[in-house]
């Protein structure tokens, strides 16, 4: 099953509009600066062996989930920028380690590549240029710069992110005077929990549908009145629909012979368990109030709670009295006038 999640968001986010639409918020705060047509998607397999090191030294390989570099026009001149993605279902613990060496080898391969090619520069070039010794030692000249890689980690889980965001986070020490000579690294984190309305709306590929889908799952009720304002989940893209229901379970009917997935059934599956999980909480509050004033008493109160649950998602469907009454005379097996009597309460 995490095969599968990791297989499905992480072809979702090769995607360049949802790529593009996950860095403008982290980098832009929304606003649509980098563009899908910028982006070339690039080996993900991160291979260097640290600069100044011999022929024997091992070589580090590791592999980024999704990798592209950014070239636009600023000022005259071609700007680049190298952007990584990492996908998480479930919570890595030792992320900001992890994400530390991709940068790290990323760099360590750029000058590399710088060495290599001033060594081919010299072979070519007229008698008489010089360098300096650290030019030539290092590879790297004074005058050469660094592309810039951030990498962005996105949790597609329901829960908080209760991992460590910092190198900081995961010593041992604690002495302040140790910690101020220990370089830190943070990560770049986002997940569904911790994103807001505000930063939602930011969005504006598919990635916002799955984003708040996810935030909500275990929210039933809330999920729902998601589903019914929100028209962009009248009907979803299908690869975006199998990634909903590989992160949530929810069980959503895909055609893959049509281009879009009408949500139609599962949003009336949904109100079904709304219902259900209403009268479950609503029973178990009940209960845990029984348990101090007595067994009956708490029983009433668990009927009471569910039938408020009830009448409360049935008036949010439009549902006239007489449907309300009957569903709660069936779930309670109750009169019409005891179930009359509990719903005028419930109001």
């Amino acid at each position: 099953m995490a095969n599968d999640k990791d297989s499905l968001t992480k072809r979702f986010m090769e995607r360049p509009e949802v790529f593009a639409d996950a860095f403008n918020l982290l980098i832009y705060d929304g606003e649509p600066v980098i563009k899908p047509s910028e982006l070339k998607a690039l080996d993900t397999t991160e291979i260097a062996i640290p600069y100044g090191a011999d022929s024997e030294a091992a070589p580090e390989q590791k592999y980024r989930d999704v990798f592209k570099s950014r070239v636009a026009m600023m000022d005259g001149r071609a700007a680049y920028l190298l952007l990584g993605v990492e996908n998480q279902s479930e919570i890595h613990y030792a992320m900001p380690v992890r994400n530390m060496v991709y940068d790290a080898l990323q760099y360590s391969a750029q000058v590399a590549a710088k060495a290599k090619a001033h060594r081919k520069e010299k072979s070519a070039a007229a008698e008489g240029q010089k360098i300096t010794s650290g030019e030539y030692l290092s590879g790297f000249y004074r005058n050469d710069r660094l592309i810039p890689v951030i990498t962005l980690v996105i949790y597609f889980g329901a829960n908080e992110w209760d991992g460590p965001v910092t190198i900081h986070e995961m010593l041992e020490e604690s002495d302040e005077k140790i910690l101020r000579l220990t370089p830190d690294y943070r990560i770049n984190l986002v997940s569904p929990a911790s994103l807001t309305e505000q930063q939602a709306e930011k969005l504006s590929s598919d990635l916002k549908e799955v984003m708040l889908f996810v935030k909500y799952s275990k929210n039933k009720a809330m999920l729902l009145e998601l589903l019914e304002t929100d028209r962009h989940f009248k009907s979803i893209d299908v690869d975006t629909a199998h990634v909903i229901k590989a992160l949530t379970g929810t069980n959503i009917n895909i055609n893959k012979s049509e281009g879009e997935v009408d949500m139609c059934q599962a949003i009336e599956e949904l109100r079904n368990e709304a219902l259900e999980q209403g009268m479950e909480q609503g029973m178990e509050k009940g209960m845990e109030k029984g348990m101090e004033k007595g067994m009956e008493k708490g029983m009433e109160k668990g009927m009471e709670k569910g039938i408020k649950g009830i009448v409360s998602i049935l008036r949010s469907m439009n549902c006239g009295n007489d449907e309300i009454c009957e569903k709660i005379m069936l779930t309670y097996d109750l009169s019409r006038e005891d179930a009359e009597r509990y719903a005028s309460a419930a109001v």
